[in-house]
């Protein structure tokens, strides 16, 4: 399954697709001030309704023995239910400075936990673009944002 995530401003919208690119499940839906706390869950959740025998408890994990702080911090990601994704793609901007950076660092959080492939793409057909670089065995590897302009951040008072 293929992961998709666009998190540029509401809705988020993210997708699991097929390995030809149909989409199998997705979730679409105005997460305003929530997404750092929802969207970890409803890609979970996603996860569960395509595969509901798929849960996750108690399961055992492989321990990678080169990066073992890897795999103590990320054991949740190494159950079955993570273990369907086979690619990540995330939808790199232009659009919300904190929506992007909350999509963005999950997606490539994923993707190193799991050490799936990850395309960044844009555009209205941003998913049909990531599809094609994933056909093209692309791996971004790490995602980074683009805002399409300068962020407004407050500078500190003196």
């Amino acid at each position: 399954m293929i992961l998709a995530i666009k998190t540029a401003g509401d809705p988020t919208e993210i997708y699991l697709l097929n390995d030809s690119g149909e989409i199998v499940r997705q979730k679409v839906w105005n997460a305003e001030r929530r997404l750092a706390h929802d969207l970890l869950g409803e890609i979970e959740e996603l996860l569960t309704t395509c595969h509901p025998e798929l849960v996750s408890g108690s399961t055992e994990y492989n321990v990678d023995s080169e990066h073992p702080e890897k795999s103590e911090i990320f054991h949740g990601f190494q159950n079955d239910k993570w273990g369907i994704l086979s690619d990540i793609i995330v939808f790199r901007g232009p659009g919300s400075f904190t929506g992007l950076r909350i999509g963005i660092t999950t997606a490539n959080t994923i993707a190193y936990a799991r050490n799936v492939p990850i395309v960044d793409t844009t555009g209205e057909n941003w998913r049909e673009n990531g599809l094609e670089k994933l056909k093209q065995n692309e791996n971004d590897q790490i995602v980074m944002p683009e805002y399409g302009a300068e962020p407004n951040i407050t500078k500190p008072k003196k």
